[in-house]
């Protein structure tokens, strides 16, 4: 059942938001070849509760990191490991804040260095993707409208989109209804109206769909090793245009937030 959500609610999301992007942020200040994934789950952790939010992906249903790090193949759900990150690799990271009983949730892709022709055209597709989806989503239009946006755009620049993994309504719980496919067709599927909150995750791959698990029973990864890509915001439908609760450009570091990761020792 989809829960509309009061005002009272998306304000909590909007806090947790803030934090969530801020930690985005404090990322892309200390990501470099060589740092591994394990010191980047450390870090944001380390943020998070600084901020004095909670890491929520740390043990829900068992997950043992504060973020999904995916690198290259992984399409997502990568565990943070001794990993060292290279020049040319693509990595997205996942996390979801929980903030006073507020929760915000976002993928972001990052390079590290310069990347091929083929991995920066991948990351500019899978992100255009999500907004054009995000633009549509509006009272009226339909889930089935957001998917097909997807992977219409997707499949016309030569890549295709994953079918295991989907966006999902988020409130009171990480996951709730509804369903958010990546794929689809136009005029299908329950009809947005306002108050819905959920999150759109394109995970775009160079080669085929189809994802294998690794032994970890978290991590997927491309069945032919070629790379996979992610981007996620999480919306809110309103009378109008949507609102990006995680846009990061609406925020910056504070003073102290500078002070936390210069004195930060990885």
């Amino acid at each position: 059942m989809i829960k509309l959500k009061s005002e009272e609610q998306i304000e909590k999301m909007r806090k947790a938001s803030e934090i969530l992007c801020q930690t985005h942020l404090a990322i892309r200040k200390v990501l470099k070849p060589g740092l591994t994934t394990l010191q980047l789950d450390k870090f944001a952790h380390d943020f998070m509760i600084y901020k004095n939010a909670r890491p929520a992906q740390l043990n829900y249903e068992g997950f043992p990191y504060s973020l999904c790090t995916s690198v290259n193949d992984e399409i997502c759900h990568g565990f943070p490991s001794d990993y060292v990150l290279k020049e040319g690799d693509l990595l997205s990271v996942d996390n979801v804040v929980d903030y006073k009983g507020g929760l915000a949730d976002s993928c972001w892709s990052y390079k590290i260095g310069e990347l091929s022709e083929e991995k920066a055209k991948l990351m500019d597709v899978t992100y255009e993707s999500l907004m054009r989806a995000i633009e549509i989503s509006k009272p009226g239009n339909r889930l089935g409208d957001i998917g097909a946006t997807i992977q219409e755009y997707v499949e016309s620049n030569g890549f295709s989109v994953v079918r295991e993994f989907t966006g999902h309504g988020i409130g009171d719980e990480m996951h709730e209804d509804p369903q958010v496919l990546h794929y689809g067709k136009r005029g299908h599927g329950q009809r947005l109206v306002k108050g819905m909150v959920f999150t759109i995750e394109p995970m775009v791959n160079v080669g085929r769909w189809k994802a294998v698990m690794d032994d970890n029973n978290w991590t997927a990864r491309t069945i032919d090793g070629k790379t996979s890509c992610q981007f996620e915001h999480q919306i809110v439908i309103t009378d109008d245009k949507p609102e990006i609760l995680t846009d990061q450009s609406k925020y910056s570091l504070t003073k102290e937030d500078e002070e936390f990761i210069s004195n930060y020792k990885l």
